[in-house]
């Protein structure tokens, strides 16, 4: 049995590397945080253009009906290029809240762009002034919701709401939904730790200390190798999950994940020295993104605990 992804979806993941690749995505991710979303907006055109924002969309509404491991390996790539906006909640969560809903021919085109608040592992809407449509979804259902009251995220480029009702609700299948809205964002951390782990290795190879390059280290190479090892050991759980979408699985999914990406964080910050955190280096997007993902859909903690109650 071969659980390797095709050429087909290598290929598709080639393409938004590419296309993310030849953008500015630091210099969108400041301007995104600053309250500029113009040069973000042009990065959604570009991945509705590659059909990214129609994966999970159905085919009735002009979208590609996608698996869910299509889905991952388009939010994998969004993640190892820290792409603004809300990025699971629009591309994976929504189509499902919205499920026979005329709208999700919109988020199908990418012109709607829409965020989710889901009390109480994600009690408030990231960039909901900046989505053209705002959720909050609970056991009871789903309704239109209205931003309130701002809070600050670790991550700038992720403005947090408070959201209240602003209309009749309906019934979705809110379960499902949560699952692919925790699953997308352990996908985004898969591939931010894969950034930050090749951004550290890089690095390695430049800088000298004792005349030497800090990569001709024997420690340095042990812990840059624990965290391709932890990236190596979250994947596999990441697209296990997004074929079974369990929760025991997800939630195995999200913690392994959350973890990898918290170790390459402070692989590569240690790698690279304190300038790594500094606001001038690009380095400092991915670390905080990290910090805000992690806790994003349910914490490591929480889902460890689904997964206990699951055995």
């Amino acid at each position: 049995m071969d659980f390797a992804l095709d050429e087909q979806q290598r290929d598709f993941a080639a393409s938004i590397d590419a296309a993310l690749g030849a953008a500015d995505l630091p210099g969108t991710i400041r301007a995104w945080s600053a309250g500029d979303t113009a040069p973000g907006r042009k990065v959604w055109e570009q991945l509705a253009n590659l059909g990214v924002t129609a994966l999970a969309v159905p085919e009735k509404f002009d979208g590609i009906g996608a698996e869910p491991v299509d889905l991952v390996v388009a939010l994998e790539r969004l993640g190892r290029w820290c792409v603004p906006g809300p990025v699971a909640e629009s591309l994976a969560v929504a189509p499902i809240l919205l499920a026979d809903d005329e709208r999700c021919a919109g988020l199908a085109s990418g012109e709607l762009i829409a965020t989710v608040a889901m009390p109480p592992h994600n009690p408030r809407a990231v960039d909901a002034e900046t989505a053209g449509l705002v959720l909050l979804a609970r056991e009871g259902g789903v309704t239109q919701a209205a931003p309130g009251e701002q809070h600050e995220s670790v991550d700038p480029s992720r403005r947090l709401y408070d959201v209240t009702p602003s209309g009749e609700p309906w019934q979705a299948d809110v379960k499902r939904a949560y699952e692919f809205g925790a699953l997308a964002t352990a996908a985004q951390l898969v591939g931010a730790a894969e950034a930050l782990l090749a951004g550290a290795v890089d690095y390695a190879k430049q800088r000298s200390q004792f005349g030497r390059v800090i990569g001709s280290y024997q420690a340095i190479k042990h812990k840059l190798a624990d965290v391709h090892i932890a990236i190596e050991l979250a994947r596999p759980l990441v697209y296990g999950a997004a074929l079974s979408l369990e929760a025991r699985d997800v939630g195995a999914a999200k913690a392994a994940a959350s973890e990898a990406a918290l170790l390459a964080a402070r692989a590569s910050l240690q790698t690279h020295g304190a300038i790594g955190f500094t606001q001038e280096h690009d380095l400092s997007l991915w670390l905080l993104r990290v910090q805000a993902l992690r806790s994003a859909w349910g914490t490591p903690e929480a889902h460890r605990r689904r997964v206990l109650e699951a055995l």
